[in-house]
């Protein structure tokens, strides 16, 4: 799987956390490394040495602004998703 350089460099930038779609923000997660469980709504995301833990819901076909945000801290904290 190749990373989506344009949902990556969106959330990156920050200038539009609620127009985020949820599944590109799974599927980014995916990319990422991240493995996936679902809990009703809820999405969890871990991965191998990454202490955060994502749990992220839904908000009609959106992610949660505030969760995207997590997100990002999480992307930039870690140095994930180098881009060559």
């Amino acid at each position: 799987m190749t990373l989506d350089k344009k949902i990556f460099w969106k959330i990156l930038s920050g200038v539009s956390d609620a127009n985020i779609s949820f599944v590109e923000l799974c599927n980014l997660l995916k990319e990422l490394g991240f493995d996936e469980r679902i809990k009703g709504s809820h999405h969890i995301f871990t991965k191998v040495r990454i202490e955060d833990i994502l749990n992220i819901q839904p908000k009609g076909s959106q992610a949660k602004a505030y969760q995207v945000k997590q997100v990002r801290n999480v992307i930039l904290k870690y140095k994930l998703g180098r881009l060559q």
